[in-house]
């Protein structure tokens, strides 16, 4: 047994406003030359200069920039003249997918080149024995999940952004959702990508391959995935898909402490095994928080602690019940449960899942939002919510801590009337500190993007920092993508 020692953490000397403010001079800027030549290889309807407020502000309202103009490319070999344009003319640019992120990786800070990836979604296949898919990638994810239904497949991860979001962003954030337990990462179904590179060559890339097993060559597609738009741009992407189940059961538990949710996961674990696709959790202030802003009740009897929202997804309804019913018998018999109530119908696990699903919208309705998703040890993982309460509890409006609890992912939102400078600094860098030094991770599943730029060092060796720039500097000579975030 050793110890892993952390690199010491650097404060940020600067603050988040001041990080971001500066223009690259390096940078030109777009020239009424430049709006003709993007018309010429993509046609007029394709450059837009006016009303792209759309593009240039994220859904939170918390992220703004002013950019320069919104391209819309067909194809990867439109991109591919964007990108070889816009290195040799030093013109900065910003891939942007669904725009449904929370860290403002997909907004320009200043007047980037928007290149938006929502009419990229033409081609579509799926060898439904193998369940291998290949799609462009501005397919919005719900949009796949009901073509992949027709032919008894799903994709292995869902998200609340799910009606918006599109794989191509997925992809590049390398997002995670509510069935990471079940089917793990994108990195256990991701097997090829298309990607344009922002060479003065706007060299296409065809990396991996259409078979699950290539091991002739470096994982190259994996490099792409959560790279956040630094390294290139995905046009495609070749993915594994799983079998929709059959059978979904779904319930809903009532907990009293932390510890006794931490044991239902194990007993769920080892009761549920294989099917179990989800363990979700949510306490007492969300729920409140759903009531009072959004007028959604629980579903359980009386108020509890914590709640505790568990899916099986299987092929047989009998076995699966059995395991269900069996499983909940467990957690009464051993007093881990005060209440528990398992859905009978579709109607009632649509009205567990709309709880859960709310909960980011409801925060936003109390005013400012301090957003956070990090990944911690479960011991450490409700302790952070216990600390940021003793340390700014008398600030804030309310604490709200809900998340994936089966893969050690809580979103802690803190929230307040409006800005608050003085519980911000009551929050950072502490809250990054003190997960980092829990042994946990800064960003999840949301990544780095602009708002976590200052502490993107935090709990990575110098070492590994400097090979990520190193990449970078490979693929994007002249860091013209997506700058000012991430690396």
């Amino acid at each position: 047994m050793f110890l892993k020692i952390l690199p010491r953490i650097r404060r940020p000397t600067r603050s988040y406003a001041a990080v971001l403010a500066a223009r690259h001079e390096g940078f030109a800027k777009v020239m009424q030359s430049d709006l003709m030549a993007f018309e010429n290889f993509l046609g007029q309807d394709a450059v837009k200069k006016d009303d792209i407020t759309n593009h240039t502000t994220d859904w939170t309202g918390q992220f703004k920039g002013p950019g320069s103009v919104v391209l819309y490319p067909k194809s990867t070999e439109e991109v591919s003249a964007i990108l070889a344009y816009c290195s040799k003319n030093k013109l900065a640019v910003v891939p942007q997918g669904g725009n449904t992120g929370l860290v403002g990786g997909s907004i320009p800070v200043h007047d980037e080149v928007v290149i938006s990836m929502n009419k990229i979604n033409k081609q579509f296949s799926f060898d439904d024995t193998m369940g291998i898919l290949k799609c462009d990638s501005g397919f919005i994810l719900e949009d796949l999940d009901n073509k992949l239904a027709k032919l008894g497949y799903m994709m292995p991860f869902d998200l609340g952004a799910k009606g918006s979001c599109q794989i191509g962003g997925n992809i590049a954030t390398c997002a995670g959702g509510i069935r990471l337990i079940r089917y793990g990462s994108l990195h256990a179904h991701l097997l090829g990508l298309t990607v344009v590179l922002p060479d003065e060559h706007g060299t296409v890339l065809h990396l991996g391959s259409s078979i699950r097993k290539d091991n002739t060559t470096l994982h190259t597609p994996h490099l792409f995935l959560g790279s956040e738009g630094q390294l290139g741009v995905i046009t495609s992407v070749t993915m594994t898909a799983v079998p929709k189940p059959k059978s979904v059961q779904s319930a809903m538990l009532g907990i009293e402490s932390f510890k006794k949710c931490c044991e239902v996961l194990k007993l769920a674990k080892s009761s549920l095994t294989e099917i179990l696709s989800s363990f979700e959790l949510l306490d007492d202030a969300t729920m409140e928080c759903l009531k009072t802003n959004l007028g959604l009740h629980p579903v359980l009897n009386a108020p509890t602690p914590f709640s505790i929202l568990v899916e099986t997804s299987g092929s047989n309804e009998d076995h699966d019940m059995e395991k269900m019913s069996a499983f909940l018998d467990e957690c009464l018999s051993k007093n881990l449960i005060i209440d528990g109530v398992l859905a009978g119908s579709s109607a009632e696990a649509t009205k567990m899942w709309q709880l859960r699903e709310s909960a980011p919208l409801a925060v936003t309705r109390d005013g400012y939002v301090y957003k956070h998703d990090v990944s911690l040890p479960l011991e450490n993982y409700y302790e952070l919510t216990n600390v940021m309460k003793e340390r700014c509890g008398s600030l804030a409006k309310r604490i709200v801590t809900y998340g994936h609890l089966g893969d050690g992912n809580t979103h802690l939102n803190i929230t307040s009337e409006k800005h608050n400078e003085e519980l911000e600094k009551l929050l950072y860098p502490f809250l990054y500190e003190w997960v980092v030094d829990h042994g946990g991770s800064i960003s999840a599943e949301h990544g780095i993007g602009q708002l976590k730029l200052p502490y993107s060092t935090f709990g990575k060796d110098p070492e590994e920092r400097l090979l990520t720039k190193k990449l970078k500097n490979i693929f994007d000579p002249n860091g013209i993508l997506n700058p000012y975030k991430t690396i």
